[in-house]
């Protein structure tokens, strides 16, 4: 089993819930009050003034009143609520190097010891209470998913705060290897059912997650198993759409394409064909396509499962490392028993009160050695997340903001990767 052996002043931070539950809301208690009864004081006072006035156009009404307290409460709560996060961190980070990439971005640079080897930690927290501008997004290195870049270029290219590279991709050609969901659109389907995290406007959420989706015509209603993700089973049918390229793959041996344009069948290949930039190719075994092959009215409906109705992100990884609270590193249900060992680590979560963690780990160096999957996760954990996973590691584990690389990847200057994660400024 592994073991984590913890140095200096490394000791379990108690979670700290905010707005709405726990410490904060007492804070909330002790000083919000105070400046209500000095608002209300106002207020009365400018109510019992307004009785001897008189006003030669209508008078102020109540609710320009209840908005200058609502503004001042909110000053107020704004300030509390940075002081309160600037102290969180300090208590939660014992030792570590603290900086601010951005109003409710904190940045925090530690070097902690597991198995008695250390490792440096690079980790992004944030409050959205600080900044509800703030917003987490995936993003890709190109328009299209056949792309790879730097993570310097993808950060600066999205104006980003910080990133950090993202799920798994095909290295030959930058193909994400998981479910990508960007602004609403599925860019890329899922890979085996392995963890995701759907982002919404005002919370997250993580589970093992798919696509349903269906090809309905006038006359039929088909079953299909991905898109726009690398063939894994001849029997599987695939839609490949403008977001894969300009070409869709060669179908399987002995198999099809069917070309669809707006909502029409338009041609049929044997071999790689070009993809309509309003339509999709489906790739199959010829058996399974040809009763569609005179079908018209074209449709296809996509539903994640679970059904994330509002979600505007999806970004996949895997292993889970937390699940509901507790450590749950599911490798071999996800097919990642080959990546448990000690490796440099990328992974995100979140908290009970919606602060997003992300954590890179470096390692294949005699100062930074890496971290197990279970490290990982004890370590998220131990920081407080509820729900975290393991997002692509090894040589592509990279982490950028304020203009440079943060931390030591195991590739001088980061390798090429498909796609990141950013925190940004809406």
């Amino acid at each position: 089993m592994d073991t984590i052996c913890l140095r200096l002043n490394e000791e379990t931070p108690q979670p700290c819930r905010l707005v709405g539950s726990g410490t904060f809301s007492v804070c909330r208690r002790i000083v919000i009050p105070a400046v209500g009864v000095i608002v209300m004081l106002s207020i009365m006072l400018a109510a019992g003034a307004s009785d001897s006035i008189a006003y030669s156009v209508s008078p102020p009404q109540v609710p320009v009143l209840k908005n200058t307290k609502t503004a001042i409460e909110t000053s107020i709560n704004t300030e509390h609520r940075q002081e309160f996060f600037d102290n969180y961190i300090r208590k939660k980070y014992p030792g570590g190097m603290i900086t601010d990439l951005a109003k409710g971005v904190k940045r925090i640079k530690v070097v902690r010891y597991f198995s008695s080897r250390p490792v440096k930690l690079n980790i992004i927290e944030t409050d959205f209470y600080v900044n509800p501008d703030l917003a987490v997004v995936p993003a890709l290195a190109g328009e299209t998913l056949n792309k790879k870049a730097k993570i310097s270029y993808i950060n600066k290219k999205d104006n980003a705060i910080v990133s950090v590279n993202g799920g798994y991709f095909k290295q030959q050609t930058g193909a994400p290897l998981g479910l990508l969901m960007i602004d609403g659109r599925i860019y890329s389907g899922a890979m085996y059912n392995r963890v995701a995290m759907g982002i919404f406007d005002n919370k997250f959420e993580m589970a093992r997650a798919g696509l349903n989706i269906t090809l309905h015509t006038n006359k039929n209603n088909l079953k299909i198993d991905n898109i726009n993700q690398p063939r894994t089973l001849a029997s599987h049918i695939l839609v490949y759409d403008s977001l894969w390229g300009k070409y869709a793959p060669a179908p399987p041996k002995g198999g099809i394409s069917v070309i669809v344009s707006g909502k029409d069948i338009v041609g049929t290949s044997y071999s790689s064909v070009a993809i309509p930039e309003n339509g999709y190719v489906i790739s199959a075994p010829k058996s399974k396509l040809t009763p569609i092959t005179n079908d018209k009215r074209l449709k296809l409906e996509i539903n994640t499962t679970p059904e994330w109705k509002g979600v505007k992100h999806i970004i996949s990884g895997g292993p889970y490392l937390i699940k509901d609270g507790e450590i749950y590193v599911d490798a071999t249900a996800q097919k990642l028993n080959s990546i448990a060992g000690r490796n440099p680590r990328t992974a995100i979560g979140y908290t009970s009160d919606n602060n997003i963690i992300i954590v890179t780990a470096d390692g294949r160096e005699s100062s930074s050695v890496g971290l197990t999957l279970m490290e990982l996760a004890r370590y998220m954990k131990q920081i407080g997340c509820v729900n975290a996973m393991n997002l692509d590691g090894g040589s592509s584990t990279v982490m950028y903001g304020a203009g440079g690389i943060l931390n030591s990847p195991s590739y001088k200057g980061g390798v090429e990767i498909s796609n990141a994660v950013h925190i940004v400024m809406e």
